[in-house]
């Protein structure tokens, strides 16, 4: 029974952690008095993760998880499965910042006054502000509807310094859920050089045979350097 009773103070404080907090530093709270703007960066974690675990308040959670990736961009790029494995988090709140953060990108591409593709230069215009200043890197899906349209910049995977593993099916995932026409690949060398590698043309004639079977047409491979680019469609090689 004593026990039992001590089980139950230990969830009853874990619980009011948060809530035992000055008002002033209850990021809800601050939020509701001062307006989301008021926030730092770690508390607006703090109130998309909502609570903490026993051993751990929320606050300290949201420090740890940006820490762990680094920086808020490379938060916003992480793989469900990353974020999922830093300690406190979960399936749930990896599932609401990953919500979060696509709907954040989804506002940068309205649909009434979305951007169309018709250049390497166009494509540039808009990626090279996105990857310019990655210092990992990165490499991204943008969607294209028939008329090549900009559906949405799709994270597919982050790297080391040199390298970011790539396979096809993620490349193609979220093109086939959104029923996207075309596709346009991109990374980043941040190195700041955008010299394509003798990897980078061998993923691309992978990525294009792939983008055959499925119905779906790979039609540039961007690479982003710092402030310049290299378009293998502009250069004749794809």
């Amino acid at each position: 029974m004593g026990e039992r009773r001590r089980l139950h103070v230990h969830q009853e404080s874990a619980r009011l952690k948060i809530t035992a907090l000055p008002g002033e530093a209850r990021p809800r709270e601050r939020l509701r008095a001062a307006g989301p703007e008021a926030l730092g960066t770690v508390e607006l974690l703090a109130v998309l993760l909502g609570s903490g675990t026993r051993a751990r308040g929320v606050v300290p959670i949201a420090e740890h998880l940006l820490s762990t990736f680094g920086s808020l961009p490379d938060l916003s790029q992480a793989r469900f499965e990353e974020i999922d494995r830093v300690a406190g988090v979960g399936p749930a709140k990896a599932a609401a910042l990953l919500a979060a953060f696509e709907l954040g990108r989804r506002l940068q591409v309205p649909a009434s006054t979305r951007q169309m593709i018709r250049t390497p230069q166009d494509a540039a215009r808009l990626l090279v502000p996105l990857m310019r200043d990655l210092d990992r890197e990165h490499f991204r899906t943008v969607l294209l509807t028939t008329r090549h349209e900009v559906l949405a910049v799709v994270p597919v995977a982050v790297g080391s310094l040199d390298s970011a593993p790539i396979h096809p099916r993620e490349v193609f995932k979220e093109a086939v859920r959104r029923s996207a026409a075309a596709v346009i690949v991109a990374h980043n060398h941040p190195s700041g050089d955008p010299e394509p590698s003798g990897d980078d043309l061998a993923i691309t004639e992978r990525l294009r045979a792939a983008g055959r079977i499925v119905g779906i047409d790979v039609l540039d491979h961007v690479i982003i350097g710092h402030g310049t680019y290299v378009s293998l469609r502009e250069r004749g090689l794809m």
